[in-house]
């Protein structure tokens, strides 16, 4: 049974194998050879294409070679060859009847070697040429008739070479490019007709050069191109409808450039335009009649720009836009309250890092697939209770970095999805006005990402604490004052207010400050006659007016008879006793209260030094006492030896 599977085994292994060591006994050393045909040779011992290649060689890669021309017959009998290429080589020169020899070629890479000059039509014989690459040289002009018979060609790269300006015909007869890249030169102004003839581009890449203007009519024949790259020019400014007749673009990118101003309807006739960049051009303003009609973009980005607010229609055509980077525009200060009308579909939404002071409270009121916003880096003073109230779908908030000193107790009350909440980077003031906004962190402490970093920085003997480590008994003076209930409520006052009570059944008045509302009011408060005067300071805006009906509660007796409410020091303690009230402030301004700090700090020294003084005058007086006492002793004990030694002759 083995021997009758034997024979047909080694046939079948010779049959699979031999082809193997035929391709190997051809391939040169510093060759890799495939036997589909592809070969690939790297090193510097590599000065010219290797004669000795296998038969079926229809592409040849070669790379960091020592190969400094393609002489005129460098690439004769490679009649299967399509496709070559030579990379990161020291090539310098190219033999005008270097593709002579082999017109087939459908593939030429050429990049990343040291061309700095191509010979007049030295492709010409390369009628079936699809794809040529000379990017990555040293060029700085292209010859008119360099691509003339490249009638097939489909891809030209002529990025990173050194070309200053092209002419106007140089493209003439590329009727079938798809895709040119000139990124990254020193191309300063291009003629206007430069593309005319290149009627089924789709890929049209000038970023990276020294462009300060677009030509009117430059790109008036490109009605089939998909993706416009201009991005990192000195284009300073833009004809009226340049790109009107682009009407199947999907991308273009403007950054980068020194605009400052964009002609009215500039992006009117792309209904197919996916995602346009404006950002990092010194924009001061932009026209109401700008973006055109745009149902799939889906991102959109505006940054490091000069503007101070923007068009409250600029998003309005945009109904599918799913990101929106309006960010790090660091003069931004305003925004219209309906400029978010007509993101139906949005999804992520970044304000940071602008001058924002204030949100209008329906400002976010259409954003109903809202998951991610970014409020963080601005100057946020406070936030409308309700401004959060459409966001069901909501999953991150970043308010980080503002000037916020509380939060509305229900402002997230509506986002039930919510799982990341940022609210480190500011001055908190844990006064009675954030009790209600902690008890939601505290209910919610998982969605908080940095308590830890959430801190108060004012009333003074709150500094530094974390909003975490407050509790609520430390804020029964807020309940206090709300005993008071507001019948009408005051405009803040611009100085101190003061409001008398007297003891006994007499009357109240309520003094607002000048410039304030002329409003005096009288009730009748009742209070105990035996207590004497107390008073207490409070700040002005915890003080509403008081009402009759509500003089029926429970208060400690400090707040029976005479009741100084002004802006001042904070209110610390109180202590009752026999009769008269002892209240502890400590003063909310900052270098005052760090002046009575510094006080308390030396007087406390000072006193441990004295007592210190005090216990070592005391050792020292001690061991003089004892010095004395043993001194007189002594001398009691000589005195007496003396007597008995006069008396002994007697």
């Amino acid at each position: 049974m083995d021997s009758y599977y034997r024979g047909p085994l080694w046939f079948i292994l010779i049959i699979f194998t031999l082809p193997h060591l035929t391709c190997n006994r051809v391939c040169p050393s510093s060759c890799l050879c495939i036997i589909t045909g592809a070969v690939q040779c790297v090193g510097h011992n590599i000065t010219d294409i290797p004669k000795q290649l296998p038969a079926n060689t229809y592409l040849l890669n070669l790379i960091n070679t020592d190969m400094n021309v393609i002489n005129e017959r460098s690439l004769e009998n490679r009649d299967l060859m399509l496709r070559f290429s030579l990379t990161y080589s020291h090539l310098h020169t190219i033999h005008p009847l270097a593709f002579h020899v082999a017109p087939q070629l459908l593939s030429v890479k050429l990049s990343s070697n040291n061309l700095s000059a191509l010979p007049a039509q030295v492709f010409s014989p390369l009628t079936v040429l699809e794809q040529l690459h000379i990017n990555g040289n040293l060029l700085e002009t292209i010859a008119p008739e360099t691509f003339n018979g490249l009638g097939g060609l489909q891809i030209l790269d002529l990025s990173r070479n050194r070309l200053t300006n092209l002419v106007s015909d140089v493209f003439d007869g590329l009727t079938n490019l798809t895709f040119l890249n000139l990124g990254r030169n020193s191309i300063k102004r291009l003629p206007p007709s430069v593309f005319h003839s290149l009627t089924q581009l789709r890929h049209l890449y000038m970023y990276n050069n020294e462009l300060d203007v677009l030509e009117a009519e430059m790109f008036d024949e490109l009605v089939h191109l998909k993706y416009l790259k201009i991005h990192q020019n000195q284009i300073a400014s833009l004809p009226p409808h340049v790109f009107w007749s682009l009407r199947n673009l999907k991308n273009l990118t403007l950054s980068s450039n020194q605009l400052q101003v964009i002609p009215e309807k500039s992006f009117y006739n792309m209904p197919k335009l996916t995602q346009l960049t404006i950002y990092k051009n010194p924009l001061l303003s932009l026209p109401y009649q700008l973006m055109g009609h745009m149902p799939e973009m889906i991102e959109f980005y505006i940054y490091y720009t000069n503007l101070t607010t923007v068009p409250g229609n600029l998003f309005t055509n945009m109904s599918g836009l799913l990101r929106l980077n309006l960010h790090l525009n660091d003069k931004l200060n305003e925004l219209p309250s309906d400029l978010f009308c007509c993101l139906p579909n949005l999804q992520k939404l970044s304000l940071k890092s602008n001058n924002l002071r204030y949100l209008h409270p329906q400002l976010f009121s259409k954003l109903t697939t809202l998951s991610e916003l970014f409020l963080n880096d601005n100057k946020l003073h406070n936030l409308p209770e309700d401004i959060f109230q459409s966001l069901g779908q909501l999953l991150t908030i970043d308010l980080k970095n503002n000037h916020l000193n509380t939060l509305p107790q229900d402002i997230f009350l509506s986002n039930e999805l919510l799982n990341a909440l940022s609210l480190s980077g500011n001055p908190w003031e844990c006064t009675c006005s954030i009790r209600g906004i902690l008890k939601w962190i505290r209910r919610n402490e998982h969605v908080v990402n940095d308590t830890e970093n959430v801190i108060c920085h004012s009333p003074m003997y709150q500094l530094l604490r974390t909003l975490g480590s407050l509790r609520d008994e430390e804020f029964n003076l807020c309940e206090a004052a709300s005993y008071f209930p507001t019948q009408n409520v005051l405009h803040e006052p611009t100085q101190p207010f003061h409001s008398t009570f007297t003891s006994g059944r007499r009357s109240a008045s309520i003094t607002p400050p000048p410039g304030a509302p002329s409003t005096t009011t009288t009730q009748q408060v009742l209070t105990p006659a035996t207590t004497k005067p107390a008073t207490i300071a409070l700040p002005y805006e915890e003080l509403p007016l008081i009402n009759e009906s509500h003089l029926n509660y429970q208060a400690s007796p400090v707040f029976y008879d005479v009741l100084v409410i002004e802006q001042g020091p904070e209110f610390v303690h109180h202590n009752h006793h026999r009769g008269w009230v002892y209240l502890w402030f400590l003063s909310s301004d900052p270098a005052w209260a760090g002046f009575l700090m510094f006080c308390h700090i030396l007087l406390v020294t000072t006193g441990l030094f004295l007592i210190l003084a005090a216990m070592y005058g005391m050792y020292r007086l001690n061991k003089i006492l004892e010095k004395l006492k043993a001194e007189c002793a002594h001398n009691d004990m000589q005195n007496m030896l003396s007597g008995i030694v006069h008396e002994r002759p007697r």
